[in-house]
């Protein structure tokens, strides 16, 4: 793998002479997660490495080919018969029931407990 900075060993010398640690791991796939819903996936990356510095959160970096992918969403697991009884059991609108419903999966009784706090 050509290294844009100059040779791998160097530049992870540096690294370490400003006190971020580097850990190289051997990984199947890696995938991220999109906001979006859509999944960016790495099959066998050709490198990934953990950076790591005092204070600081870990930076991750994959190297290697991706592809996108866009799943298609199930279909609605509640009807509106649904929405309108937590609406009314929540004291609520119809989008907010709706909304928790969604988040719930379609589970009546946690969408009217996500709603209500449990009370």
């Amino acid at each position: 793998m050509a290294f844009p900075f100059g040779r791998p060993e160097d530049v992870a010398r540096a690294m370490r002479r400003l006190g971020i640690s580097i850990e190289e791991e051997k990984a199947l796939r890696v995938i991220v997660e999109l906001e979006d819903g859509s999944r960016l996936v790495v099959e066998s990356p050709k490198g990934f490495v953990i950076m790591k510095q005092r204070d600081q959160p870990p930076v991750l970096m994959v190297v290697g080919e991706y592809t996108k992918v866009k799943e298609e969403l199930p279909a609605k697991r509640y009807s509106e018969e649904d929405v309108h009884f937590v609406a009314e059991q929540a004291g609520v609108s119809p989008e907010e029931a709706r909304r928790a419903l969604e988040e719930t999966g379609g589970d009546v009784a946690a969408a009217i407990f996500k709603l209500t706090g449990g009370k």
